[in-house]
């Protein structure tokens, strides 16, 4: 029956079904079939949503709607072009940089690719750099939104595993420093490798007028993460002052935001939190069905029969997400895979953490594989070009993300450091 259930499911979303339509018709077709009672359903999807900590999302998705819209991003990214604008791939550093501090808001990969690319892909290619390189970058580099906290995959998963979103945040915080100078150097490297272009020089006083300016923004992700980490708030708390905050310097120092945006604003931040949560929603009932057939106990005393260690184990998950994530979005992945692999994790001796940040990561690159990486259709749309131009951009970044993908799974410290200096 579980073959079966995988089977219809596959079929749903081959037959380009919602994800969370086919997580529930699948799972509650089996529940059927076992004799269960689905009047309990409607209970167990409430009290999988009705959680405080999945609050956070829909906050800083505002956020990060706020950021794109009221002028934030751009303040950031003129202060960078600035700064280092006119080296050879300074343009490059502008962009992996500018996405890093809108990760550390927005917690969302798409959006990050999106408002950072609207900006950036026409000024590369304006100043000389390949169309095809501007556009895998910036794909590339938008994938740190799930990885730099706040991040939304991490508090799905953190909801899920029972283990604390601050610890989590802070888990993804040096990993995300990590590919950020990653992307960074390797940028350098190619752009001078392949002698795209540089901005003119900026005057001091210009690094110092646009600086000021960017000052209001560039706090933002101190006052989210240093307020996280230091216990002042919740991540729940934390995106109501990120949102409070960034309305304000969208609507009072930048100007940015008027009354009219409001309805566009709100309908954006809706419709991807309702995504998210209409995802967590399926997966609920999907999750019911696995535990009902006691799969994750299952898996787990079919693992320990065959002696298989952490390594083997870790390296099995890591294909395996890898291959979800070319088919299916993060959320999706966490909340049908995680139930299963709990038990597992405990019995290998395994992190949970620096699991999720193993996870993360290949979320990441779920969302640069074709067919349904998401960053490749919105760079896609935002730079009016093929998506088969854009796989081509980002070919080598997979490469490049793979290596790191490497380094973290053999070097736990790198994402568990941080989580012991809180507990300290």
């Amino acid at each position: 029956m579980e073959w079966i259930v995988f089977l219809v499911f596959f079929l749903l979303l081959l037959l380009r079904v919602p994800v969370a339509v086919s997580l529930v018709v699948s799972a509650a077709l089996a529940l059927m079939d076992s004799g269960f009672n689905l009047d309990v359903l409607p209970q167990k999807i409430f009290s999988s949503l009705n959680v405080s900590t999945l609050m956070a999302i829909p906050g800083f998705i505002l956020a990060g709607v706020l950021m794109a819209r009221g002028g934030i991003s751009k303040a950031l990214i003129d202060a960078l072009r600035a700064w280092v604008g006119h080296f050879s791939g300074g343009l490059s550093v502008v962009t992996v940089l500018a996405c890093a501090v809108f990760a550390a808001i927005s917690g969302s990969s798409p959006a990050t690719a999106a408002a950072i690319g609207a900006i950036m892909i026409p000024g590369m290619v304006e100043a000389g750099y390949s169309k095809r390189y501007a556009m895998g970058l910036v794909a590339a580099s938008g994938t740190l939104g799930i990885l730099i906290p706040p991040s939304i995959p991490l508090i799905v998963y953190g909801t899920v595993a029972e283990e604390s979103i601050g610890k989590l945040f802070m888990a993804g915080f040096l990993p995300g420093l990590f590919l950020t100078a990653v992307l960074v150097v390797v940028a350098i490297v190619y752009a001078r490798w392949k002698n795209f272009g540089r901005l003119p020089k900026a005057s001091w006083h210009d690094r110092f007028v646009l600086s000021v300016r960017a000052l209001p923004a560039a706090l933002l992700p101190l006052l989210i993460l240093g307020s996280i980490y230091k216990g002042i708030a919740t991540p729940t708390e934390a995106s109501v002052v990120a949102c409070v905050y960034s309305l304000l310097v969208a609507v009072f120092v930048y100007r940015q935001i008027t009354w009219k945006d409001a309805r566009t604003i709100l309908r954006e931040t809706v419709n991807t939190s309702s995504m998210v949560f209409f995802i967590i929603a399926g997966a609920t009932v999907f999750g019911l069905y696995l535990t009902n057939e006691q799969v994750p106990q299952n898996i787990a005393a079919w693992i320990m029969e065959g002696d298989i260690n952490k390594w083997t184990f870790l390296i099995a998950c890591n294909i395996l997400f890898f291959i979800m994530g070319m088919f299916l979005e993060p959320t999706s992945i966490i909340l049908i895979t995680l139930p299963i692999f709990l038990p597992i994790l405990k019995l290998l001796g395994i992190d949970v953490i620096h699991f999720a940040i193993i996870m993360t990561v290949n979320m990441e690159l779920g969302m640069v594989t074709p067919p349904v990486g998401l960053n490749l259709f919105v760079v896609s749309g935002i730079a009016r070009a093929k998506l088969e131009e854009v796989v081509r951009g980002i070919m080598p970044f997979i490469a490049l993300m793979i290596l790191v993908l490497v380094v973290i799974v053999v070097w736990p410290q790198l994402s568990l450091w941080l989580p012991v200096q809180m507990a300290n």
